[in-house]
């Protein structure tokens, strides 16, 4: 079963790349991020014909989140988070494919920081945290994907000394992902390739893609009991140099059928 993850960056805008993509390299599972486009233009008909059927929490202009799955409906489980009533972001979606379970996140960028919108990432983390523990609980096959704007450790930014104090990279969020680990996720990616630099995500301008002055912010926190199956994971760099792409290149995982 192949999960990949893919900030989209504006779904309509980018729909022909979306779905060559998907023709291509055919994902079991796709968590999509950034759709920026609200629940009534969700290009659902596109996608059904391209072999998807989808689930989706759209916001107009901003966020939004999807997942994909091919040949059979996923079976949504939640959408949103508990903890903070008030808040309209669409930034979280759960569902049932292929009987693993997959959360699709968007977490808040958090800039400037620190600031309002930094403190409110904090809380969406830790938010994000307590849903974690419910499913890690449950002992289900789980894993936790998207774009989490984090870069883990320094071997996950091209650059460190000069994100110090980006919200991507401060100490505060770098420790919410560390406690989540603690908590008994596993960085899949990381953990089939300890040591090699990867990227995800490349910003526009002065030829970062070109440079390979990259970031690792799209992650998969996989559960204890779906860490066994995982065989491999790979990042789908070409798309990011198409024309008119979104900044963020696909990854993926591979997962065994259980046994």
């Amino acid at each position: 079963m192949r999960i990949a993850s893919y900030n989209i960056n504006g779904i309509n805008g980018r729909l022909g790349i979306l779905i060559d993509w998907l023709d291509e390299t055919q994902p079991d599972a796709v968590c999509l991020q950034e759709l920026k486009c609200d629940d009534g233009k969700f290009p659902a008909s596109a996608l059904e014909k391209a072999g998807y059927a989808a689930i989706w929490q759209g916001q107009k202009s901003w966020n939004g989140v999807a997942i994909l799955s091919r040949g059979r409906e996923p079976v949504e489980t939640q959408r949103g988070l508990a903890g903070e009533a008030e808040d309209g972001q669409s930034r979280y979606i759960e569902a049932a494919v292929n009987g693993v379970l997959i959360g699709c996140l968007y977490l808040p960028n958090g800039n400037p920081a620190p600031g309002p919108k930094f403190d409110y990432k904090l809380r969406w983390f830790e938010r994000l945290r307590e849903r974690g523990k419910a499913l890690l609980a449950s002992e289900a096959p789980v894993a936790l994907v998207g774009d989490f704007n984090v870069m883990p450790t320094e071997r996950d930014v091209y650059a460190p000394d000069r994100w110090r104090d980006d919200a991507l990279f401060r100490p505060e969020v770098r420790k919410a992902f560390g406690e989540m680990i603690k908590d008994g996720w596993t960085d899949a990616v990381r953990n089939l390739h300890p040591d090699e630099n990867i990227y995800t995500f490349w910003k526009y301008w002065r030829q970062s893609f070109e440079r390979d002055a990259g970031l690792r912010i799209d992650h998969f926190l996989l559960s204890p009991t779906l860490l066994p199956r995982l065989t491999e994971s790979g990042v789908d760099r070409h798309i990011r140099a198409l024309e008119g792409t979104s900044d963020h290149a696909p990854v993926w995982i591979e997962i065994a059928d259980a046994g």
